[in-house]
């Protein structure tokens, strides 16, 4: 099972379907149908494992094709936010790639929602 990883613990997660927007792995790419751990600062002492979820749906867009209720449904004030967050954190990623927008359903709590 692979790792969702963020740094934030965004209100969308303690929703039962949440989207999230991910460049596509180098290894293997996320698949509809994948079981992942979300887990909150993955590579930090202070780790912890959110929940379970499922990709129910992968959907391929253009940056340029993210529209603002997109970028508020993910937790950004607006597009701008999100992009300037996403060029911050995504340094050398070639922004003119096709970014996945993934839906997520959770399968299992780890912790407690509140």
């Amino acid at each position: 099972m692979r790792i969702l990883g963020y740094s934030k613990r965004w209100d969308k997660l303690k929703k039962p379907v949440h989207t999230t927007f991910r460049y596509a792995r180098k290894d293997k790419d996320w698949f509809e149908s994948e079981i992942v751990q979300e887990v909150y600062k993955p590579r930090s002492k202070e780790r912890e494992i959110l929940q379970i979820a499922t990709v129910v749906n992968k959907e391929p867009k253009l940056l340029a094709d993210i529209t603002h209720e997109e970028a508020v449904e993910d937790g950004f004030i607006n597009l701008f936010q999100m992009f300037e967050w996403l060029s911050l954190n995504h340094k050398g990623k070639d922004m003119f790639k096709p970014i996945n927008k993934l839906t997520l359903e959770v399968r299992e709590y780890m912790r407690d929602k509140g």
